[in-house]
């Protein structure tokens, strides 16, 4: 890759917009307390009954990473964002990357391959997107770190 003067921030903006929709997405099931995603494939009442939540309060808490996932997003390429420590920032950026690629992973994974899960191929395009714009953001972030650490 070429390291380009000016650290790109379309990538952290893109994944915002992707976390506030999931988070809107969780919204919208837990008032009509359901699991699942919208757009996704449907999850069966017994199946919902094997969650220790019920499925409101886990969509509520799933809408809440989405808004915690936007803010870390947006973190990344505001000047507050880029004085917390790097470490931490990185670290919550590692933690990110494997929950949201593991999550990615899985849309790939069924929406080419066929786990069973219910995801179609354009479900496994949008899972490699999600996985380029977060590493893009990721290294946008840790190249403009570098940078600021060395001068």
């Amino acid at each position: 890759m070429v390291d380009t003067p000016q650290p790109r921030r379309w990538p952290a903006h893109a994944m915002a917009v992707l976390f506030l929709g999931y988070a809107a997405g969780k919204t919208a099931f837990a008032l009509q307390s359901r699991l699942g995603f919208p757009g996704g494939p449907p999850v069966s009442a017994e199946e919902a009954e094997r969650y220790f939540l019920d499925p409101a309060t886990a969509q509520w808490w799933a809408a809440a990473t989405g808004v915690l996932g936007a803010g870390l997003a947006l973190a990344t390429v505001t000047p507050v964002g880029r004085r917390l420590p790097r470490a931490l920032m990185l670290l919550a950026l590692a933690g990110m990357l494997l929950a949201v690629g593991g999550g990615a992973g899985i849309l790939v994974l069924d929406g080419f391959v066929g786990t069973g899960i219910g995801w179609r191929w354009y479900h496994g395009i949008l899972g490699l997107v999600v996985i380029g714009l977060l590493l893009a953001m990721i290294r946008s972030y840790e190249t403009a770190t570098r940078r600021r650490a060395e001068g």
